[in-house]
């Protein structure tokens, strides 16, 4: 975990690829090189027709990457009918699409991930409350917290037909005023939760977790990073003194030593297990990773409703929908060459936005795909936990992450939900309703980058919110 001092430069490779090189006309997911390093540019260009789409349109997250061929064209197409499909109860009269619940939060993967892209919290009016769920637990001593006696380790608001849902969830905001450098005000909004259940009040040492659902692109990418080049990139104790102390999610499971990289907290290792997750405590579907559903002592009774016996998402299904989640290619970068973009790309690095939000990486030899081997991506994030302040701590702990510390979120597309999604909400629950209230959000670690953006004159601020909204 530790990185040696020698190892530091690893992690200023990336910066300074984006700082020196440039993309190829309309904003590449990959880095290229000075043209004197013709191997790398030309490594660049193969990069960029493998992995990268150049769309910009409202269906710019659901493309596979064009690398795949068509037998892995048609597993991509395979499941994304399982993806996009609504689950439904035991019995069926259609194969391969029941199970669904007792308990769950949603009926379909697409519910949450619409268009493959970022969820949004619900108004109190909304009927289709998918948006965001709450991870409810009780705070330990040590370690993480313990699952709720009750309502288990995530609250679930819907149920199938014949059973009370167990709670209904409302949100209400807590104006945070704030003013930039220069005067002018900014209004943040902080959301409280309550929680109306039916086993009765959660009690006492409670914590909930608040989580909406991010973009799904490029996670077989992300899988494919190196754990050499994570840990290259992890520095706890701060030995460089830059005040960001970035280490690795160590989970326990499947095995002792293993790592965290997706979900906000890098509570999975791979998109595999991080799918199935999904499946068994957001739609109720087991599969061989997770073949029980927890259901506490106060949820017993639910079992009379769930008659299947067996996993309820066979291998191949679920192989197809880790195939598809896996496979969806990044858009392309926007605006390259335009002069808010170019300067808010400087204003990026030279603020210490890089420093967590690493523009670029090597991808590996292993690799869902062969073709993908050694390709230079730009996902903007380190998959790191980083401590980013009580602003933005919940109190919930989850894997190896603590209250406040969150993975990097990779953000690449970041400035398409908008024109995906139809919403500019971000962060872990949705509560900035725009890039810069994400910005100003940010504590901790982030604290001085964030307080650089805040100081800055309104152009460089401007600029950077352009940088962002073209990736």
């Amino acid at each position: 975990m530790h990185a040696a001092p020698a190892s530091r430069p690893a992690r200023l490779l990336p910066l300074l690829l984006l700082l020196l090189l440039l993309l190829p006309a309309g904003g590449s997911l990959v880095a290229q090189q000075e043209p004197a390093h013709a191997t790398m540019v030309e490594a660049s260009a193969r990069a960029a027709a493998r992995a990268t789409v150049a769309d910009a349109s409202p269906n710019a997250f659901g493309f596979p990457l064009p690398v795949l061929d068509a037998k892995q064209r048609r597993a991509f197409m395979v499941g994304n009918s399982f993806f996009k499909q609504n689950w439904v109860t035991t019995p069926a009269s259609t194969n391969d699409r029941d199970g669904l619940g007792p308990l769950f939060n949603a009926r379909s993967c697409s519910a949450c991930h619409r268009r493959d892209g970022r969820s949004a919290p619900p108004a109190d009016d909304d009927l289709d409350r998918s948006g965001l769920l709450l991870r409810s637990g009780i705070r330990t001593a040590t370690g993480a917290d313990a699952p709720h006696p009750l309502y288990g380790g995530q609250i679930q608001d819907a149920a199938i037909h014949g059973v009370e849902p167990e709670a209904k969830v409302t949100i209400r905001y807590r104006p945070v005023e704030g003013q930039y450098g220069d005067g002018e005000p900014f209004t943040l909004q902080s959301p409280d939760y309550a929680v109306e259940g039916r086993h009765g009040p959660l009690g006492d040492g409670v914590v909930l977790g608040p989580r909406t659902a991010p973009q799904l692109i490029g996670l077989g990418l992300l899988e494919a990073i190196p754990r050499a080049q994570l840990e290259a990139w992890a520095d706890p104790d701060d030995r460089d003194g830059n005040g960001i102390s970035g280490r690795l999610a160590v989970l326990d499971a499947p095995a002792a030593g293993t790592i965290g990289r997706f979900g906000w907290k890098a509570t999975q290792p791979t998109v595999e297990s991080q799918t199935a997750a999904a499946f068994v405590n957001d739609i109720g579907i087991t599969s061989a990773l997770f073949p029980f559903e927890t259901l506490t002592a106060a949820q017993q009774d639910l079992v009379a409703y769930v008659p299947s016996e067996g996993v309820e998402i066979d291998e191949t299904t679920l192989d197809r929908v880790v195939f598809y989640t896996r496979a969806l290619a990044v858009p392309a970068a926007r605006g390259r060459g335009r002069q808010d973009v170019e300067a808010g790309r400087q204003l990026f690095a030279r603020w210490g936005c890089a420093d967590c939000h690493v523009p670029a990486v090597a991808l590996g030899t292993e690799v869902f795909v062969p073709a993908l081997a050694g390709l230079v991506i730009e996902p903007f994030t380190d998959l790191l936990l980083h401590d980013l302040g009580t602003g933005l701590a919940d109190g919930k702990r989850d894997g190896a992450a603590g209250p406040g510390e969150w993975r990097t979120p990779p953000l690449w597309g970041i400035g398409l939900v908008p024109t995906v999604n139809g919403h500019s909400r971000y962060l872990h629950d949705g509560r900035a309703r725009d890039l810069a209230e994400a910005v100003l959000w940010h504590g901790g670690e982030a604290l001085a980058a964030r307080e650089r953006f805040r100081l800055a004159a309104a152009g460089d601020r401007a600029a950077l919110l352009a940088f962002l909204g073209s990736l």
